[in-house]
């Protein structure tokens, strides 16, 4: 499965965030400038060709982005990882080309483990990283629109939210950086997180939901399987191709283990 830890190296970043031991492996620098410079070469534009004011040039906007999607990640695995915490399990955070992991690493008691954790305990453990997510782009949101302006790259089904349109543009380059680069990757990274394939948050939900309604690991591997390949098919006719092949891979892993339960015979 590709959504494991990655390998050591000496050029991995690591760090305490009080009691939560954090890598950074280099990739996942790698991973916030491919997918951020299409982002920071529009603002750069849009500032310099549309509103005629100055901006730094591109490379400067996306240390912003990297640095703010760095944050929205972290908030994300500091979720699970309070949750953890919340159940007696200490853990870690690994930030990487695939975004971010919060791994258990021992518990406080033998009564606290990973193993012994009931359904609604995986639920909430599960639930935590796409919700401390979306409420840093909440806090975001609330902030900018206290103060009279606008997110203007805001998701555009937010929009429809009441109070989240209007305000007056942000008309300096560093703070609109800022501001967006918070609010989308946010919005977007927990709600593609909570897509219900496995191994992703929405997976883990759904595998507990199902649990607590008496199913079984094989009916989420089924909806993990049918999802996926729905994705893919998305990933395709909208011109994504790196998430085409993310929920193939997803895809792939799901579908060997279905196999591996033998789960086909009895389904």
């Amino acid at each position: 499965m590709i959504l494991r830890e990655p390998d050591r190296s000496p050029y991995d970043l690591v760090f305490r965030i009080g009691e939560f031991p954090v890598r950074i492996a280099w990739t996942f620098w790698l991973m916030t400038a491919v997918f951020g410079y299409n982002f920071v070469d529009y603002i750069d534009y849009l500032f310099l060709s549309v509103y005629g004011l100055w901006s730094p040039s591109t490379l400067p906007l996306l240390l912003i982005w990297s640095a703010c999607v760095l944050v929205s990640i972290t908030v994300h695995e500091l979720g699970h990882a309070l949750a953890f915490r919340r159940y007696g399990i200490h853990s870690q955070i690994v930030l990487y080309h695939f975004g971010g992991l919060a791994i258990p690493l021992a518990a406080n008691s033998p009564t606290h483990s990973v193993s012994r954790l009931s359904a609604k305990e995986n639920l909430v453990i599960a639930a935590a990283g796409p919700g401390a997510q979306l409420l840093l782009a909440a806090a975001v949101i609330l902030l900018t629109r206290t103060a009279g302006y606008e997110v203007h790259q805001a998701p555009d089904f937010l929009q429809s939210i009441p109070g989240v349109a209007g305000g007056n543009p942000i008309m300096d380059v560093g703070l609109y950086t800022l501001v967006n680069s918070l609010v989308w990757p946010s919005v977007v990274w927990a709600l593609f997180n909570l897509i219900p394939v496995w191994p992703l948050d929405g997976g883990r939900i759904a595998r507990e939901v199902i649990a607590m309604l008496g199913g079984n690991i094989r009916h989420s591997l089924g909806l993990s399987i049918v999802v996926g390949a729905a994705m893919v098919v998305v990933g395709f006719m909208i011109g994504q191709w790196f998430m085409a092949i993310l929920f193939a891979s997803l895809l792939m892993g799901n579908w060997q283990e279905f196999q591996r339960l033998g789960q086909w015979r009895s389904w």
